[in-house]
C-alpha cells in the first residue's frame, strides 16, 4: 500500500512539473508570450492614438460615463450615518449606538429578572439591542420614501409649468422648497443650499438620491444631470418623467389592489397560532403552561417560534412585489 502512494505522489510530481515546464512549449503559450512582447512595443503609439480618440468623443459619451459613475457610487451600501438621515432622523451615529445599547440592556434585565432562563435572554438582548433599532430605522426610511413618493410628481409638475411660464429652474424649485409637504420641502431646501456653495446644480440634484434612494429621485437626478450638460428641452424632458412617476404611482396602487388578498391570508395564517395559543391558555391556562415552564417545552417553543419565522418570511418573499 505504501509503495502505490509513493508511486501515485512521484507521478502527480511528475505530471506536474511537466505541466509547468513543458506544456508551455507544446500548446504554444510561449509564441503568444512573445507576441504579446512585440505588440507590448508599438504599445506608446497605440497610446497617443487612444488618447486623441478619448479627446475626442462626443458629449454623449461624456454624459453616459458620468451616469455609469454615479450608477456604480448609488450600488455601494450606504453607511450607518447615511441610513440615519434617509430615515429622517437627526441623531449622530454615537446616539444611535447609545440608543441600540440601551434598549438591548433593557430587554437583557428584563428577561433576566423573568427567568426566562439564559439563551432566551441573550436572544432578547441581542434581537433588541441589535435587530429592532435598524428594523425602526428601515420602518422610517420606507415611510419617509411613501411620503416622498407620493407629493413628487405634483413637485414635478410645478417646476414644468415654471418653466414653461419663464421661471428658471432655481426659482422653480424655491417654489418647491417653500410651498410643498416634507420631506420634499426639506429635501429640495437641501439641493438649494449646496448648489449656494458653489456645487454645480445637475450634482446637486443626483446628490438627492443619496438622501431618498428610489428610483424616482434617481430619474430626477439624471434628466437634471444630462439637461445641465448636453442642454435640451428641460420643460419637455421633465413632462415625461412626471409622466413616468405617475404611471409608476398607477402601476404600483394596481399591484397593491392585486396583491392584498394574498397578504390578507398570509396575515391569518400567520396569527394563527398565536390565536390558538391564546385561546388555549384562556381555557386551561395548567395544559399550555408546559410550554415555557418545563425545559422540553421551552426547546418545543423555541423550534415552533422559528419555522414560523422562516414561513412568515417565505411567505411576506411571495407576497412583496418589486418593480
Amino acid at each position: 500500500m505504501n509503495t502505490i502512494s509513493l508511486f501515485f505522489l512521484v507521478s502527480v510530481a511528475i505530471g506536474g512539473i511537466a505541466w509547468v515546464f513543458i506544456y508551455p512549449f507544446l500548446s504554444g503559450e510561449k509564441k503568444a508570450e512573445k507576441r504579446m512582447e512585440s505588440v507590448a512595443r508599438s504599445a506608446p503609439a497605440v497610446r497617443v492614438a487612444a488618447a486623441a480618440r478619448l479627446t475626442q468623443k462626443s458629449r454623449r459619451e461624456q454624459v453616459e460615463g458620468s451616469l455609469k459613475e454615479l450608477e456604480a457610487k448609488q450600488a455601494k451600501s450606504p453607511p450607518l450615518t447615511a441610513r440615519i438621515s434617509q430615515a429622517g432622523l437627526s441623531w449622530s451615529k454615537n446616539q444611535f449606538m447609545m440608543i441600540s445599547a440601551g434598549l438591548g440592556t433593557i430587554a437583557f434585565l428584563g428577561f433576566l429578572m423573568s427567568d426566562a432562563g439564559l439563551p432566551a435572554t441573550l436572544a432578547a438582548g441581542f434581537a433588541a439591542g441589535f435587530g429592532l433599532p435598524r428594523w425602526i430605522l428601515r420602518f422610517l426610511k420606507r415611510r419617509r420614501e411613501a411620503k416622498f413618493i407620493a407629493a413628487f410628481p405634483d413637485a414635478i409638475d410645478v417646476i414644468v409649468r415654471g418653466i414653461k411660464a419663464g421661471l428658471p429652474l432655481l426659482d422653480s424649485l424655491k417654489v418647491i422648497s417653500a410651498d410643498s409637504p416634507e420631506p420634499l420641502r426639506s429635501e429640495f431646501r437641501v439641493i438649494l443650499d449646496v448648489q449656494a456653495i458653489g456645487v454645480p446644480l445637475g450634482e446637486a440634484c443626483t446628490k438627492l438620491y443619496e438622501r431618498v434612494p428610489v428610483a424616482e429621485a434617481n430619474f430626477f437626478g439624471i434628466v437634471i444631470a444630462i439637461q445641465q450638460k448636453a442642454g435640451g428641452n428641460l420643460s419637455e424632458a421633465l413632462g415625461n418623467l412626471s409622466k413616468v412617476l405617475r404611471e409608476r404611482k398607477k402601476m404600483r396602487a394596481k399591484i397593491q389592489a392585486m396583491s392584498q388578498e394574498a397578504k390578507a391570508s398570509a396575515g391569518i395564517i400567520g396569527s394563527l397560532p398565536i390565536a390558538v395559543m391564546m385561546l388555549v391558555y384562556l381555557t386551561s391556562p395548567q395544559y399550555i403552561e408546559l410550554l415555557w415552564t418545563h425545559p422540553n417545552g421551552r426547546m418545543l417553543m423555541a423550534i415552533g417560534g422559528f419555522w414560523m419565522s422562516m414561513g412568515i418570511m417565505v411567505m411576506r418573499k411571495m407576497i412583496n412585489f418589486d418593480f
